[in-house]
């Protein structure tokens, strides 16, 4: 029998359907990102290593506190375009940016960028693209942090290093992503939409909508 509630379901799955497509808006911008923060991790892989390094050499592990923004960018793509694959696609589009320009890490850094995009994208599937406030922000920026330090227990050797280290780096490196990946990249989106370039996404009407 068909009633009006399987209607009114029909057409529910169908917007919701078509409101995960990607459009060509979304693939323009999710570019831009993906590229504009590949030249942010060029700056960072400099920056950003000196903290890595001048923190491990204080503790062997604290090095992880300076890891975070090399995971921003799944985090940005998660919140703007809020479509499967959008955190995937900026962070590995971030790594092949960073790789291809040059840097001390050569294609380990795409390897290392399919990680911490899938460790964004699982978080932001697992809340069916749904939920996109701080919280959920900052749990993208520690699942990318503890798929990057899984990576890198094969990718760097570093299974082979002690349980005290490997401890205190997952623990400074979650850490790191949340706050300097998570949280940070959560203020940026809502900067940005403040100023009004992202009025054609739903992450710049959410805040237009409470102004």
């Amino acid at each position: 029998m068909h009633t009006a509630a399987s209607t009114s379901a029909g057409e529910t799955t169908t917007q919701r359907s078509r409101t995960r497509r990607w459009r060509v808006v979304d693939i323009v911008v999710a570019s831009v990102i993906g590229v504009a923060t590949g030249l942010l991790f060029l700056f960072w892989n400099n920056v950003g290593y000196a903290w890595f390094s001048a923190a491990d050499a204080i503790t062997p592990g604290l090095g992880g506190i300076a890891v975070g923004i090399w995971l921003i960018g799944g985090v940005l793509g998660g919140l703007i375009i809020r479509k499967p694959g959008a955190a995937l696609f900026v962070e590995l589009l971030a790594a092949v940016v960073s790789a291809l320009i040059g840097n001390q890490w050569g294609i380990e850094t795409i390897y290392s960028g399919l990680a911490q995009g899938l460790g964004a994208e699982l978080v932001f599937a697992i809340l069916a693209y749904r939920r996109f406030g701080v919280l959920p922000a900052m749990l993208a920026g520690a699942a990318a942090g503890a798929a990057a330090w899984t990576l890198e227990l094969f990718l760097s050797g570093n299974l082979q290093k002690s349980p005290e280290f490997l401890g205190l780096y997952f623990t400074t490196v979650v850490l790191s992503g949340a706050v300097l990946a998570g949280l940070l990249g959560w203020l940026i989106v809502r900067a940005l939409a403040a100023t009004g370039a992202l009025n054609r996404f739903a992450a710049g009407q959410d805040v237009s909508q409470r102004v």
